[in-house]
């Protein structure tokens, strides 16, 4: 097998044939819209695969993720660069104070805090949302104390879950955290040169992570959320993958649970059991 010298790997053009081949896998297998106008993209995170497998062209990965090894062996891979995970602790502060200000108070005002308070992070990418829950039904538990509560994380690339786990992070991360939260919930690391910040243990512990592809026909989870969280994750798929996702979320939402999307998403126009209650929050009817 020919060794390319670093710089000709970024240097390998994706065909129409191959791009088309790898665009309607994605798509077909995976939800996420490939169109013509992200080749360059697919093209440039895909170089990297190239490289880490001393490949020379894109038709040779073509035939080596499409056999029946790189089935087995390379799809993950293949989605952990293709999928995007963009994402920042207590992104859109409105749904967090919603979270507090509005459904937590009502839980306990019901006198439903019997029960153990649910949510599904649904697309959690590297774990900020999940944690970003769990601090702030932590801050609720710690003044309520017949509150209990449990996180689910979801996502489709083992990469940015095995990030999650971990619960490392920049320091710069969690600049805009008030720090009274950051004091209590973050430890710094002991070699100051690293600059990296861990999600304390009682945090950690909260959130079970797991690897679910949106695109199953059953996500096999058998709880009932109260809330469920899938923000900034279905733009990347048509309106009709975005409508049967939100069907198949909302089977593990419990009537009048809660259903946050992304600033950018909407429910417009789909046959979804759900009624709006402010922008990018709903109520399941």
């Amino acid at each position: 097998m020919t060794n390319l010298d670093v710089n000709q790997y970024y240097k390998i053009k994706l065909s129409n044939k191959d791009f088309n081949r790898l665009s309607k896998y994605i798509t077909t297998n995976f939800g996420i819209k490939m169109p013509e106008v992200k080749r360059i993209m697919l093209q440039s995170r895909l170089q990297k695969r190239l490289k880490e497998l001393n490949f020379t062209s894109f038709s040779q990965y073509c035939d080596y993720l499409f056999s029946a090894e790189g089935q087995k062996n390379e799809v993950f891979n293949m989605i952990d660069v293709v999928s995007t995970n963009k994402t920042d602790f207590f992104r859109e502060p409105v749904h967090f104070e919603f979270l507090s200000n509005n459904i937590l108070e009502n839980y306990t005002n019901n006198n439903l805090s019997h029960n153990t308070f649910k949510i599904w992070s649904a697309g959690c990418s590297s774990g900020e949302e999940p944690y970003s829950l769990a601090i702030i039904l932590n801050e609720f538990a710690q003044d309520n104390t017949n509150f209990f509560y449990s996180i689910y994380a979801t996502d489709i690339s083992t990469k940015v879950l095995n990030k999650s786990v971990s619960a490392i992070y920049r320091e710069d991360k969690i600049n805009l955290i008030p720090l009274k939260l950051k004091k209590k919930y973050f430890l710094k690391s002991k070699d100051k040169s690293q600059k990296k910040v861990r999600i304390i243990k009682e945090i950690r512990q909260k959130v079970k992570f797991n690897r679910l592809n949106f695109m199953d026909d059953n996500y096999n989870v058998n709880e009932k959320f109260d809330c469920i969280f899938c923000r900034n994750t279905l733009i990347y798929f048509d309106h009709e993958t975005q409508e049967n996702v939100i069907n198949k979320l909302c089977l593990n939402l419990k009537k009048d649970g809660y259903f946050f999307l992304g600033h950018s998403e909407s429910i417009t126009n789909m046959n979804v059991p759900l009624k709006q209650i402010q922008p990018t929050i709903f109520k399941k009817i």
